[in-house]
């Protein structure tokens, strides 16, 4: 009789530190399987505590918490598949990221992280002893190897578990999203799945937690690294794969494909995703933020919209002396196009109040950057005042672009509480609104159609702090910043590099000055949604006080 095995896989969403509501997370799931007839089932990486929980974990009353509920959800799984969830492990006096196999009322195995990962946002080598590496624990008729998340990515593990006896591997993660990052984990399972002759399961989790954005895209691969499953991205998702003992060995019954899309759709998809997560797992409900008529806060203001419906989302126009007709019109069409509100509140009567509060002081100077700073900061004020008001999370609207090179107001329009947009270059903000005013999914709680009209991507960024003011008074022209900065942040290229790339010396030494000179001000600034591999906060630690220079 030809033997057959059911896997449930649960690509879930947990939420850091809330043990009780993840645990109840997995019994569904574990109930879910139970019913579908499945052998066991599986849930990413870290899910009982959720990820990353950063020096959270090493709190001992947490830890001790998260194992207590660990034994209460085997306790309550007795009868039924077995289950695998992800936790710490405190033992011996050492903390370990752990996979737990229950079963029967208990915890029939429990595997330690061997590799930890230590670059990037990840800094497990100070959370986590590593583990030994653990040997294929058996479910039924199949004998399983877990390397667990980074294990999968070096060839030791998989090998070790596969000598030992293995006949799958399941690989639980906690693996956030960067642009390109499923071909890197595809390309790495591929190589366990030639070097073993194994079957292989990558289970990720979805769901954002502070910058980071979690997306899923779970898949299952069999020998030779034909894809036999692939599971959606950034959405939950409980699917059942079943294997079969063939003469060759086990193998995994073909079943969904899911489509992936591409980088465009991702990246929007990870920063309403993100945003969403930050808002609902902070306890926000509604947000605002000052839309100028600019494309930056055009697109947060569209984020916002697909991430929490239009009627959560309040828009603030604050006009000054210096704001355009045409910007007020903008800032007007965007609301309108989205079916948000849109309160209009004018700072010209505060700007002159604040003005003359500060003329006896600044008598004999001219107006410079201050009073221009001065109406950012009025701004930052009065939208943080209805943000106490009304219980509505403020977002702050900055490009990669301006928050890499201090092109922002600290305490003006730098205030808020999240930034979608914040590791984002400028020239891929435009294209990102081209791509939402021509693309709706099912996903977006916002209207579909044209969102933000073409003239307020099209037309000369500027700040409005003074007449006739152009970004490119003070910046070199966005492609040019952009392929700079990105040599400079995301490829930590020389100077000499990007001048053999075609880029000015001199403009590269300035843009390269602003960037260190404005670290204090990122360290002060929102969080913000992850794409890339090197967006600010973790990927990027550099120190706030910094005399170094390329010298090229």
């Amino acid at each position: 009789m030809t033997r057959s095995f059911r896997l449930t896989l649960a690509q879930l969403n947990p939420t850091v530190g809330a043990l009780a509501a993840n645990a109840d997370a997995a019994r569904r799931a574990w109930e879910a399987a139970r019913t579908a007839g499945a052998d066991m089932v599986a849930l990413p990486e870290m899910f009982l505590t959720g990820y990353q929980t950063q020096d959270l974990v090493r709190k001992p009353a947490f830890a001790r918490a998260a194992m207590a509920e660990l034994q209460a959800l085997a306790a309550d799984c007795a009868q039924g598949p077995a289950l695998g969830i992800g936790g710490p492990l405190r033992r011996d006096g050492l903390l370990y990221n752990a996979y737990f196999i229950l079963s029967g009322g208990q915890v029939m195995a429990s595997l330690c992280k061997h590799h930890l990962p230590n670059t990037s946002v990840f800094d497990e080598c100070r959370l986590y002893a590593p583990g030994d590496i653990s040997g294929p624990y058996r479910v039924g008729p199949l004998r399983i190897g877990t390397p667990l998340c980074e294990d999968a990515w070096y060839e030791d593990v998989a090998e070790a578990q596969a000598e030992s006896g293995a006949q799958i591997l399941l690989v639980p993660n906690g693996s956030p999203y960067s642009r390109g990052r499923l071909d890197t984990r595809m390309n790495h399972m591929v190589a366990r799945v030639v070097e073993t002759g194994l079957p292989l399961v990558y289970l990720n989790m979805v769901g954002g937690q502070d910058d980071q954005v979690f997306d899923g895209a779970s898949f299952v691969l069999n020998p030779g690294g034909r894809l036999a499953v692939q599971l959606p991205p950034f959405d939950k998702a409980l699917v059942h794969v079943d294997f079969t003992e063939t003469p060759d060995g086990w193998r995994a019954a073909p079943g969904t494909l899911a489509p992936q899309p591409d980088a465009w759709e991702q990246d929007y998809r990870a920063m309403v995703e993100a945003t969403r997560d930050y808002l609902g797992k902070s306890g926000f409900s509604r947000v605002l933020l000052g839309l100028s008529g600019g494309v930056d806060s055009a697109l947060v203001a569209a984020i916002a919209a697909d991430a929490l419906g239009p009627e959560n989302l309040r828009c603030v126009l604050m006009p000054s002396r210096y704001t355009a007709a045409a910007s007020v019109e903008d800032a007007r069409a965007v609301a309108a196009a989205l079916g948000a509100r849109l309160d209009e509140l004018p700072i010209t009567g505060p700007q002159e109040a604040m003005e003359a509060a500060l003329a006896p002081l600044f008598v004999g100077r001219e107006a410079d950057v201050t009073e221009e700073n001065l109406q950012s900061r009025i701004r930052g004020t009065l939208l943080m005042a209805l943000s106490n008001k009304f219980g509505e999370m403020l977002l702050t609207t900055g490009n990669k672009s301006e928050i890499a090179v201090g092109y922002c107001t600290i305490y003006g329009d730098m205030n808020g509480g999240y930034n979608p947009i914040k590791d984002l270059y400028k020239t891929r903000v435009f294209e990102t609104c081209r791509w939402r005013n021509a693309n709706h999914r099912p996903w977006m709680k916002g209207p579909p159609g044209e969102v933000m009209p073409p003239r307020v991507i099209d037309k000369p960024p500027s700040a409005e702090l003074r007449e006739d003011q152009r970004d490119e008074d003070s910046l070199p022209p966005y492609p040019v910043l952009d392929a700079i900065l990105e040599g400079l942040v995301d490829r930590d290229a020389a100077l000499a590099d990007l001048v053999a790339e075609g880029h000015d010396t001199q403009v590269v030494r300035r843009v390269e000055g602003l960037l260190y000179g404005a670290e204090w001000k990122r360290f002060q600034a929102a969080p913000g949604a992850r794409l890339t591999r090197r967006a600010f906060w973790l990927d990027r630690r550099y120190p706030m006080v910094n005399r170094w220079r390329d010298p090229g």
